[in-house]
């Protein structure tokens, strides 16, 4: 079958859905944030893509920190609605119990799973965004989402976003092991 060419936005594979957490003027302020990525081993840098119009792209700039989010497949709803409303016109500090780990101006909502606070690394300047790169701090997580001292993504039961369609999914079964099911054709 011939391939044939759909455009540029063939973003179909998914990211994972999060929630953006900043201070902003002085409040917690969250986000819908699909546009996630670890970028660096050590140290440990994440990345994340934000409009420069977004109160939360001006509330990283001021505070210098940030915390990522990881909610449930039954907080789909509210991680919408985050999305959908600016922090510029609504105040979203009260949608969530916020704490804080280790940095003061990274809220984090204690109705997710798994969190990770961040203080900015570095600021890249693209044409209608700024990727951030922040340098993981702490990374939080409750008991009962944990086996053999990591986070187990059937407990959690995240959630990715595919675009352009603009659809949440949940997480299917597991169908191998990264550096371990091609070590037999790396012997051939």
């Amino acid at each position: 079958m011939e391939k044939q060419n759909i455009g540029t936005q063939g973003f179909t594979l998914p990211m994972p859905q999060s929630i953006l957490g900043t201070q902003y003027e002085g409040k917690p302020n969250y986000m819908a944030l699909g546009w996630v990525t670890r970028v660096n081993f050590k140290p440990q840098l994440i990345g994340i893509s934000v409009s420069k119009g977004h109160a939360s792209n001006k509330a990283i700039r001021e505070t210098n920190q940030f915390s990522i989010n990881f909610p449930s497949v039954d907080m789909v709803e509210i991680t919408d609605y985050i999305g959908l409303v600016s922090g510029k016109r609504t105040d979203k500090s009260g949608l969530f119990e916020t704490y804080y780990g280790e940095l003061n101006k990274a809220p984090m909502i204690k109705e997710c799973p798994l969190a990770i606070e961040c203080k900015l690394h570095e600021a890249v300047e693209l044409p209608t965004n700024t990727f951030f790169i922040g340098e993981i701090v702490g990374t939080w997580c409750e008991e009962r989402f944990i086996t053999e001292s990591n986070p187990d993504i059937e407990k959690i039961k995240p959630f990715v976003l595919t675009m352009p369609d603009n659809r949440f999914w949940s997480i299917g079964e597991c169908v191998g092991h990264a550096w371990k099911d091609g070590k037999a054709l790396k012997q051939k």
